[in-house]
């Protein structure tokens, strides 16, 4: 476990390329601070969870990986390259290895599922539409969604299907990055453990690396390698178990809120400490 901004921490270490760094980071929003001297790492094909109490910057997180806001001072790096300081066209190409999925789903209201997945696709890449047609349903297919499924508006969605549908719509460009804000939130249990256990396949199977932020402790802890818990001074990180261990009440309280031994000891067991 690591701990950044606080005197004599050990600070975030440069890693592997593809790791998602944040360097001495200072935001905020007029007077209101929300990180002043953020360092954390993000290791390359784990998932990563971000825990912290409302208004610590978990979504603003997520929102500076993805190039959509600028810090204040500090770098951002993601596979190597600080997003904060490129011009807008080469952003434009980081951006392009980088896949969100949307607390509310982010849908086209009045388009079909069809048609809210090719949408990027027909608007960002050259592929006619026999291979977008391909491609929409393989990644229908991949979360558990049918062909016949892909003529539904979203408000004839249910709630896990919504979600199901918008993480389909995440990774239809194959990202090198998945970002996830709130996966979920507003289902009930069993429809959150089809789409923790979805993440977790697409991350074993694609390598993809993932930033997924939730309030629900026991299923982020499940299928997190790495955790980063944003405190007001600080961020601590290490794998689930040693967390939950920490000396930090806040920290471990936190982390060990409703979650069990067993879910402790089956995440992060091949995270890499930061």
């Amino acid at each position: 476990m690591s701990v950044d901004g606080q005197d004599g921490a050990q600070h975030a270490q440069p890693g592997q390329g593809g790791d998602v760094l944040f360097e001495h980071v200072r935001m905020a929003f007029g007077s209101r601070r929300i990180f002043d001297d953020l360092s954390c790492r993000f290791p390359a094909g784990k998932i990563s969870v971000i825990l912290g109490g409302s208004g610590s910057g978990k979504s603003t997180l997520l929102r500076l990986v993805g190039g959509l806001m600028r810090p204040q001072a500090g770098a951002v790096r993601v596979g190597g390259q600080d997003v904060t300081r490129l011009p807008e066209r080469a952003l434009y190409a980081v951006r392009e290895q980088v896949g969100m999925m949307f607390q509310a789903g982010a849908l086209l209201d009045s388009f079909t599922v069809f048609d809210n997945l090719a949408f990027p696709l027909r608007e960002h890449t050259a592929l006619g539409e026999a291979a977008i047609r391909e491609r929409v349903h393989a990644k229908l297919a991949s979360v558990g969604l049918s062909e016949g499924e892909d003529l539904l508006l979203p408000g004839q969605l249910s709630g896990g299907m919504l979600k199901r549908v918008a993480l389909a719509r995440a990774i239809i460009r194959d990202p090198r990055y998945l970002l996830c804000d709130e996966p979920f939130s507003g289902l009930d249990t069993i429809s959150a453990r089809r789409i923790e256990n979805l993440l977790r396949g697409l991350n074993r199977s694609l390598g993809m690396t993932m930033i997924v932020i939730s309030h629900d402790v026991p299923s982020t802890l499940r299928m997190a390698d790495h955790v980063v818990v944003l405190l007001r001074k600080a961020a601590i990180q290490g794998p689930p178990a040693e967390l939950a261990a920490s000396r930090d009440p806040l920290v471990a309280n936190l982390i060990s809120e409703d979650v069990d031994e067993a879910v402790l000891a089956s995440g992060g067991v091949e995270g890499s400490r930061a």
